[in-house]
């Protein structure tokens, strides 16, 4: 099945260039952790403590929780650009508040284009057809608070993988495959919260959450004994707003990421397995080496009533032998009325052979909708920090 090993490669590939390392094993479909809107784009890939619009569905859905009102956000970005393939990412967010549920439902879908292939068959190279190749997801989640401070939030997700279109000669699979797999997130956005030894209370500031997301069974290209696992990944964020007045905010973001998958020789565990044992396959050194590390800023103009604009920056480290992943965002954005837009640009030409990464130059766009909420929390600025 040659095309669907060079399409698994270029997964493989695809999977080192996102959001969360491949240290401990490759895992199939890792479409799943790259970081899809431009908001969080721009701020170094850093979200899980901020989580305060409909992209919190990836982020920390358990965000949501402290957010009413409708709103849909749409975000289109051409993937790896310096490769030059037809590689691009759409991802399409909704979230809307139901007092009678008393929370938030949520959706989500995202489509990876890998591109069209060329066919050709095992007695040589001439071409006998071409095939188009994706990764697909369809999300749907629910998030309420548990108290004034707490909120959780879960997902569900089908997930289907494109990888060709039909067998190859007698071998078996066709490289088309399909699983589930949830998340189940928390956050703590405290109203109050007086700093030890001082008066100061940093209530409405501080915000942390955990996402644990991609739980599911393995998918199966080939066959059960050649499943792959799928990306189970945990992440801890922090947000905290360091400017708060009438017409300047500033929030500063800070997130640590870690894939937890885990392999017994050959073979991967299983995600109820691999959730621990990734944990500690390794020396203690190794694992915290496994960790990604993102954060940002995220400055604020105007009042939530009016015209808003937004400038913002993150950077993102990985540890050199677990993939040596560097870069720096930007991005910027506007709200008026019931209307947002974000942009974002990642670079890493400022680090060495930075130029010819394939990650050099990617933008993603975001166009937002949002109506019947709190005006902080549609146009950007999170209810509580």
């Amino acid at each position: 099945m040659k095309n669907v090993l060079t399409l698994l490669m270029l997964c493989v590939m695809l999977g080192g260039f996102g959001s969360t390392t491949f240290g401990q094993g490759e895992a199939a479909v890792p479409f799943l952790l790259l970081a899809p809107d431009s908001r969080a784009g721009g701020i170094g890939e850093s979200g899980t403590g901020l989580a305060d619009n409909s992209a919190a569905i990836f982020w920390n859905p358990a965000g949501v929780a402290f957010l009413t009102g409708t709103e849909i956000n749409i975000t289109h970005s051409n993937w790896l650009p310096q490769f030059n393939l037809d590689l691009f990412y759409d991802y399409l967010t909704f979230r809307h508040y139901m007092e009678e549920i008393d929370g938030s439902i949520l959706a989500s879908f995202t489509y990876m284009n890998y591109g069209e292939f060329v066919r050709t068959s095992e007695l040589g190279p001439d071409p006998i057809g071409v095939f188009r190749s994706f990764d697909a997801a369809l999300t749907l989640g629910y998030a309420t608070k548990l108290s004034n401070d707490w909120g959780i939030g879960f997902n569900f997700r089908v997930i289907h993988s494109r990888l060709a279109d039909k067998p190859a000669g007698e071998e078996q699979g066709s490289g088309v495959a399909t699983t589930v797999s949830f998340d189940i997130a928390a956050m703590w956005r405290p109203e109050r919260l007086i700093i030890p030894f001082t008066d100061e209370d940093i209530g409405g500031k501080l915000s942390i959450g955990v996402n644990l997301s991609n739980l599911g069974p393995k998918i199966t290209y080939i066959d059960q004994d050649q499943a792959d696992p799928i990306p189970t990944n945990f992440r801890l964020g922090f947000a905290y707003k360091v400017i708060d007045s009438e017409f300047n905010n500033l929030i500063y973001t800070l997130d640590f990421a870690k894939l937890l998958v885990s392999r017994d020789g050959a073979t991967s565990k299983q995600f109820y397995e691999a959730i621990f044992a990734a944990w500690g396959d390794e020396s203690f050194s190794e694992e915290l080496r496994d960790i990604n590390t993102s954060m940002g800023l995220e400055y604020w103009y105007g009042t939530p009533g009016d015209f808003l604009f937004a400038l913002r920056t993150g950077f993102f480290y990985e540890d050199p032998d677990k993939g040596n992943r560097k870069f720096v965002t930007f991005g910027a954005g506007i709200r008026y009325d019931m209307y947002g837009f974000d942009f974002s640009y990642l670079t890493t030409s400022m680090f060495k052979d930075g130029e010819n990464h394939p990650l050099n130059d990617t933008l993603r766009f975001t166009v937002s909708i949002g109506w019947g909420g709190i005006p902080e929390a549609i146009r950007g600025l999170p209810r509580g920090i």
